[in-house]
């Protein structure tokens, strides 16, 4: 994954993400076959700040009732929470 956009899909926007970036970490919905490298570099090319570390983990889909009684999921998805050295993110 050479192109940096194809790596980051969004910056989460949540209660929890936003008390997060009080203290310089932001919480990512990323690639789900990128690597912590991948993400690191995409971060920095995408935003222009240094990262300090990455952690990521993999999102399970949530379990969605339909109008009968079956049951659908929702699709798994890779979050990642970068930690930055310097700068900041505006998120609008």
């Amino acid at each position: 994954m050479n192109n940096p956009y194809a790596v980051i899909q969004t910056v989460l926007v949540t209660e929890r993400a936003t008390d997060m970036a009080e203290r310089n970490c932001y919480a990512m919905r990323v690639a789900p076959g990128a690597t912590k490298t991948q993400i690191r570099q995409a971060v920095e090319a995408i935003f222009n700040v240094k990262v300090a570390r990455v952690n990521t983990l993999n999102q399970l889909g949530k379990k969605k009732r339909q109008r009968t009684a079956r049951y659908g999921r929702r699709p798994n998805w890779k979050k990642a929470m970068v930690t930055l050295r310097e700068g900041k993110i505006e998120i609008i």
